[in-house]
């Protein structure tokens, strides 16, 4: 995660009074606010991809997938409003099923995901392995946490269990994973479509005979 914007501390309504009248995004972090960085193409094409197999599986289901652009909130409201504590983030992808609660009457932060995916990359993969899933894991309706890599082939699922999280993994670019708690199958050569990882040539048109 990169450094926080300044040294100022900031209560969780100051945030997103700033937020919401930004045109960059940032998360929050007990009173740090840190400017989310640009992401690759290869990211973008991930996101992209995720969220067009998840959507398209979850037609006609009470689940839906949601724009990158909802923040979530993680834990409980803080109390008194203007404590310096929480978590808000930008999810790459999010999943709610049921109706979507939110933080407050502007609609932008959802407190009940279903499932929550990240895609890593190298500034944020140490964070969103260690403080953001810490934090997660205190949204009490999530039930899968995904963690998809942009720089090798590999989905690793959190499940949560009844006392723990269930960890899974698959590299195998033919193989797929499957999202329990929403029923949907992700193809790992669908998630990486048109997507070349680093110690790989770009692809070339074949010679014409």
């Amino acid at each position: 995660m990169v450094q926080p914007q300044s040294q100022i501390r900031y209560t969780v309504e100051e945030y997103l009074e700033m937020e919401r009248n930004s045109q960059e995004r940032h998360e929050y972090l007990d009173g740090e606010i840190y400017q989310m960085a640009s992401e690759s193409l290869a990211h973008g094409d991930i996101c992209i991809n995720l969220a067009r197999e998840i959507s398209t599986q979850l037609r006609g289901t009470p689940c839906r997938a949601l724009s990158k652009d909802i923040k979530v909130r993680s834990g409980t409201l803080p109390s008194p409003r203007r404590m310096m504590k929480g978590l808000f983030s930008y999810p790459d992808v999010l999943v709610v099923c049921g109706e979507p609660q939110f933080h407050d009457e502007d609609t932008d932060i959802l407190t009940n995901p279903t499932v929550i995916i990240e895609v890593l990359s190298d500034s944020t993969e140490a964070f969103d392995r260690g403080e953001k899933f810490f934090r997660y894991q205190r949204i009490e309706p999530l039930t899968e946490y995904v963690l998809v890599s942009q720089n090798l082939s590999l989905i690793e699922i959190f499940a949560r269990q009844e006392n723990n999280w269930l960890y899974s993994a698959t590299s195998d670019f033919a193989a797929s994973v499957h999202l329990a708690s929403i029923d949907c199958r992700l193809r790992l050569s669908e998630v990486y479509d048109r997507v070349t990882f680093p110690d790989e040539p770009p692809a070339t048109d074949a010679p014409e005979d």
